[in-house]
């Protein structure tokens, strides 16, 4: 099935991934994130447990390994640190259980934003900050962009606590803290549920990128933490992460489709879009039974459910997973 228009054509292939464990992955709530790998392999998360999968452009699981994490809900790759390549992942530290009809459970682990090799070995870890927002409020980390010492960083590292006091906060590359903002330094304002984070490097500057998701827009700032812009407030709708495919940004929207952004942040294509999925009762799940929510029965190719996170190739191809029952992971190739 072919999918967009004009420039911005792709074939939708549905069920990219082969997921091992079918029995755990068709019970467990997805809510992760994907990247690519200098080799081109696709890395992501098991949607029912704390397992880190790479795959190759055809979907099979060439690699895998357990984490000391709840969730990948957002997967950074980086390079250049004297380590090769290494992967950040911002962990929420909570994950719905399918044995309490997907509650959370009590006593979740701590967020954190964690390093880790390539082969899971961990290299550094940031968890909660000092600071008076979190005496009373939580701290849930959803997402993290690093300055990259190989594209002339500094190797700083950005925090973005999306899912607790909505700020983002500044580490060196040993993750001692620097500093915090949280929209009010600038004309846009305060972030609502800053999900996803970007340091994008397509222009002669790099900037940092913001999904300020429940304002459904993006903020822009520079590398020292000052506003620059804002833009999407006339046509995004829950804008969830990002991904560089040449010179568009790809931009997952919640509810529900694939938003394409060129250079000037103007608005380029959309994907795959199907607004009403959010109606449903029980998004981006149904409800079965009492009320317990259940997959949805009717997922089919060519129309997005819930898109969460996204990765691009180096050919333009994208990858994105969804956050629901079961998961799914779709691979659109560039035409």
């Amino acid at each position: 099935m072919k999918i967009g228009k004009g420039d911005h054509v792709y074939t939708w292939v549905d069920n990219w991934a082969e997921i091992p464990d079918d029995e755990v992955a068709a019970k467990g709530w997805s809510h992760h994130d994907a990247v690519i790998r200098s080799d081109g392999r696709i890395v992501s998360c098991h949607g029912g447990k704390p397992t880190i999968l790479t795959f190759d452009t055809d979907g099979n699981v060439v690699e895998s390994w357990d984490a000391p994490i709840t969730e990948a809900h957002g997967i950074t790759i980086a390079a250049g640190e004297g380590e090769g390549e290494v992967l950040w992942i911002g962990d929420t530290g909570r994950k719905r259980a399918p044995e309490l009809n997907y509650e959370y459970p009590d006593g979740s682990k701590p967020s954190q934003a964690i390093k880790l090799d390539l082969r899971g070995n961990e290299l550094l870890r940031i968890g909660q900050p000092d600071l008076s927002i979190y005496d009373a409020g939580s701290f849930s980390v959803t997402s993290v962009a690093v300055h990259q010492e190989s594209h002339g960083g500094n190797g700083d590292v950005w925090v973005a606590d999306g899912y607790g006091q909505s700020v983002v906060h500044r580490y060196d590359r040993q993750g001692d803290y620097l500093g915090s903002i949280n929209g009010e330094e600038g004309a846009a304002g305060r972030f609502n549920t800053p999900h996803g984070l970007l340091i994008d490097y397509r222009k002669a500057e790099p900037e940092l990128y913001i999904a300020d998701r429940a304002n459904n827009r993006v903020q822009v700032y520079d590398l020292e933490g000052g506003f620059k812009r804002s833009f999407g407030e006339a046509w995004l709708i829950t804008p969830c992460a990002f991904a560089v495919a040449g010179d568009l940004l790809a931009i997952p929207e919640l509810q529900a489709r694939v938003t394409l952004v060129d250079l000037n942040d103007d608005l380029a294509g959309q994907l795959g879009a199907n607004l009403e999925a959010a109606q449903r009762e029980g998004w981006p799940n149904s409800l079965g039974e009492g009320g317990v929510p259940m997959r949805p029965p009717d997922l089919g190719p060519g129309k997005f459910n819930s898109p969460h996170g996204i990765a691009a190739d180096a050919q333009g191809n994208l990858y994105v997973p969804e956050w629901l029952i079961g998961g799914r992971f779709t691979k659109l190739v560039k035409s």
